[in-house]
């Protein structure tokens, strides 16, 4: 785990069961950085409706979820102050596409956080500071 360099074991015969998947590939990866560009996104204006579903959204282990709460949450706060909840959110989607395209593409967490903000910029979309 390059987040905190922490080795984990699992036995095979219980992988599917935990949701390990292998890394993403070049092609998915395309994909999710095409939709942080040019995608829309789709958000309740309920709070309490807006976090069950990105919840679920990241629970599913998806990149392509991850970049869509992802973006919904950075287009909300755009317009508003988003709740202490929203923010965690927002800073656990944005950890889990650095983390992936990180490994995916072999480079550190700095050149994977400037490729994501190059495909954000396109959408006029900025990471904020992590908190």
């Amino acid at each position: 785990m390059v987040y905190s360099s922490v080795t984990v074991t699992v036995p095979f015969s219980k992988v599917a069961h935990i949701g390990l998947r292998p890394i993403t590939t070049n092609t998915e990866l395309g994909r999710v950085l095409s939709y942080l560009a040019t995608g829309t996104s789709l958000a309740s204006s309920d709070w309490k409706v807006r976090f069950k579903v990105n919840s679920a959204k990241m629970q599913s282990g998806s990149l392509l979820q991850a970049a869509e709460v992802l973006k919904s949450l950075l287009e909300l706060q755009e317009q508003k102050l988003l709740s202490f909840r929203e923010k965690k959110m927002l800073d656990r989607a944005r950890h889990m596409l650095v983390a992936e395209i990180a490994i995916a593409r072999g480079i550190g967490e700095a050149e994977a956080t400037a490729l994501l903000q190059r495909y954000l910029d396109r959408a006029e979309l900025s990471l904020p500071p992590l908190s």
